[in-house]
């Protein structure tokens, strides 16, 4: 979990002095409902405030989050003041003041950092997302419950059988796919064994191709997390899958 070396995503938010605090709860709250969005239960997640501060700063929090061996530090979120931007002018002998027009005078601004472990963050979701479910008829099975705009391979497309023309109309639908997502084409073992093997890797849908589809061009799609098929026209796929792995989709629903 410590790490000699590990990578760090930081942003720093330049501010003017006597809104820190307002700007520190802003930033709380939209960190949160970042972290709250990729699903991964809400009672996984809690705000630790320090008590002990740095010099520099005048308030400061982790995000923690509920890793197998407990709680743990998964980002930090800082009211910094004054102190980089100043420190810079001391040492570099530069003046780093900025002149607000709305205020009419010039400051050096204040920082409000937030900083987010990118292993810690690749942990949090691994580790919350392997599954091994009790199903209804005594079986088991492992599931890889990656947040669907995260998970490397969108969709899995599988004829039923690999012969009476239903491989070359699953393969269209890869060829049709492929364009917008990262879709594998699967036909080997029987269709059961092939579901398990795509919950495993984390595909949010299976997409299989029978001798219905030859007459009515629909298919079963199947989710991975709930295990529930409906039938669906091939042409409707795209915007199935697009609704729910789309990184512009998953950020508009933070606003």
């Amino acid at each position: 979990f410590r790490m000699r070396e590990f990578e760090q995503m930081e942003m720093q938010f330049f501010i003017q002095p006597g809104t820190q605090k307002e700007w520190y709860e802003i930033w709380k709250e939209k960190r949160m409902k970042w972290h709250l969005s990729l699903g991964l239960g809400q009672d996984n997640y809690r705000f630790h405030d320090h008590e002990k501060l740095a010099h520099y700063a005048d308030a400061a929090a982790d995000i923690e989050f509920r890793f197998p061996f407990g709680f743990k530090e998964l980002e930090g979120i800082h009211s910094r003041t004054d102190f980089d931007l100043s420190s810079h002018e001391k040492f570099s002998g530069k003046k780093l003041q900025y002149f607000d027009h709305e205020v009419n005078r010039n400051y050096v601004p204040y920082v409000l950092e937030t900083s987010i472990g990118l292993d810690r963050m690749f942990l949090a979701v691994f580790s919350n997302s392997l599954k091994e479910e009790e199903l209804e008829n005594n079986t088991t099975r492992t599931v890889l419950k990656l947040p669907a705009v995260l998970a490397p391979v969108k969709a899995a497309i599988l004829p039923l059988l690999k012969k009476d023309g239903l491989p070359e109309v699953a393969q269209s639908i890869v060829d049709d796919l492929k364009w917008d997502f990262n879709v594998t084409y699967d036909e080997k073992d029987a269709v059961g064994r092939r579901y398990r093997r795509q919950d495993a890797n984390g595909t949010p849908f299976c997409i299989t191709v029978d001798h219905q589809t030859l007459e009515d061009q629909t298919v079963t799609i199947r989710h991975r997390d709930s295990m529930e098929q409906e039938r669906v026209a091939i042409s409707d796929l795209n915007g199935i899958i697009h609704a729910a792995v789309d990184m512009k989709t998953w950020l508009k629903k933070m606003e």
